[in-house]
């Protein structure tokens, strides 16, 4: 028993240590590198805390099983003798199986947690089912050259042959500065394209969703969901070097409405662009998901025949959970249920209880049957029960740390889900799965 008390104290302390580095991780502000790994550290460090200091407890519960079992049923009370009879081997079934039910659900908590975060700060990158193709870029990106263009345009007409491709533009590197502002319109820091997009009508239909939305390549559009009114956009650019102050032009501008906030912005055909001076170059090329929804196979297909060196391509599917912590988990809790059922095996662990079932049901094996199902059972329900103890509170509270940004970006915190339906399946599902599996490969052993 003092072994018990020493181990819960050390628990308890594991859980402050946790707390701790969610208490350090709960601001929604950028951390530094190293105050990341300090965090990480000080909640794994508890973390193990609080699974060590659950190890006096399957030797414990394997005790008050025998004297509490007396008015159980024969093979649920023999299967409760037999683990306390054998605690040694059952103790380290128990614990095994706690530390691999505790993994499994610890990564299951941090993983929701994370999918959950990273759902609220995902960002679309074009209108859902678009194809772009955009120049590879290795540091800053930089608008296609015209015989890129021309080459992945054509890749494009031979994987899609008879497809509208829009495209995107923006001053070339040797431009100078260039913006769009209108009047009471504030664009979505979100917004694909925050700033402004130059091209012809192709982009602007795709922009607002529209292909009957009507273009006009002397006026501006401004793509919004606000209630403004607008008649004019404002252009600020400077063709050369010595340029001292940014030139000003108005142009005139009309209203669309879109309901996709990601898609707001200030349009402008690329012949005003043209006209102040700039030359323009391919910035990406875009497949209207209007007029053509891109498949997986078509998208790799026209991967292929890409130079990844030239162009990469991408189409927006949405958000898109991670599912590798999946695997993992499901190993981790084979594991579990495996350490368990290495309990029943061997003839020291069959002989006595068949002698003993086979008397008190008359010759049938039925009631083996039983107490292998209640023996395995019995086991991984201990086991679980403690793991879940251990994986709930470390999974919520290493999650705080692991979701810290240490990037430029803003970080975005939001209420994290627990997947509780997952752990009450695994706690409850797998003493039910072994106690199945125990039956079924319950084999009767003769002793000598």
């Amino acid at each position: 028993m003092r072994f018990v008390v020493v181990g819960l104290f050390v628990s308890i302390a594991g859980i402050l240590l946790m707390g701790l580095g969610a208490w350090l991780g709960r601001e929604d502000s950028r951390y530094g590198a190293i105050e990341f790994f300090g965090m990480l550290l000080i909640s794994l460090i508890g973390a193990g805390l609080l699974v060590a200091g659950l190890g006096p407890l399957p030797s414990w519960l394997l005790q008050l099983s025998g004297p509490y079992g007396e008015r159980l049923p024969l093979p649920l009370r023999l299967a409760a003798r037999d683990l306390a009879h054998r605690r040694g081997r059952a103790v380290l079934a128990i614990t095994l199986t706690m530390m691999a039910t505790a993994f499994g659900i610890a990564l299951t908590v941090i993983a929701v947690g994370e999918t959950t975060q990273s759902r609220a700060e995902y960002s679309p990158q074009a209108r859902p089912g678009s194809l772009l193709i955009r120049p590879t870029a290795l540091f800053v990106q930089q608008p296609f050259s015209a015989a890129d263009a021309n080459t992945v345009r054509a890749a494009i007409e031979q994987e899609l042959p008879g497809v509208p491709i829009a495209q995107s533009e923006r001053p070339s590197g040797e431009s100078w500065y260039f913006d769009a502002r209108a009047e009471n319109v504030e664009i979505p820091e979100k917004a694909v394209y925050w700033d402004y997009a130059i091209g012809n009508e192709k982009l602007l239909r795709y922009l607002t969703g529209d292909q009957s939305t009507p273009y006009d390549e002397s006026m501006a559009v401004v793509i919004t969901s606000a209630e403004v009114k607008v008649d004019s956009v404002e252009l600020f650019y400077e063709i050369n070097e010595n340029d001292e102050t940014a030139t000003t032009r108005t142009v005139p501008a009309v209203i669309t409405r879109t309901a996709d906030p990601h898609m707001e912005t200030i349009f402008i055909p690329s012949k005003i662009v043209q006209d102040l001076g700039y030359q323009l170059q391919p910035n990406e090329l875009i497949v209207d998901p209007t007029l053509r929804r891109v498949t997986v196979q078509e998208q790799e297909r026209l991967d292929d025949r890409l130079d990844d060196a030239v162009a990469e391509t991408y189409v927006e599917r949405g958000f898109e959970a991670s599912t590798w912590w999946m695997p993992v988990v499901a190993v981790a809790l084979l594991i579990a249920l495996a350490c368990t059922l290495a309990t029943g095996f061997g003839k020291a662990a069959n002989a006595r209880q068949a002698r003993v079932l086979r008397q008190a049901g008359n010759g049938s094996a039925t009631a083996f049957r039983w107490f292998c199902a209640f023996r395995a059972g019995l086991s991984t329900l201990y086991g679980t029960v403690l793991g879940a103890v251990a994986g709930c509170p470390a999974g919520m509270l290493l999650l705080w740390p692991l979701t810290v940004r240490i990037t430029w970006e803003e970080p975005v915190r939001v209420p994290f889900e627990t997947p509780w339906p997952a752990i009450v399946a695994v706690v409850v599902g797998l003493p039910l799965l072994a106690a199945t599996l125990g039956a079924i490969l319950a084999r009767e052993q003769s002793s000598r």
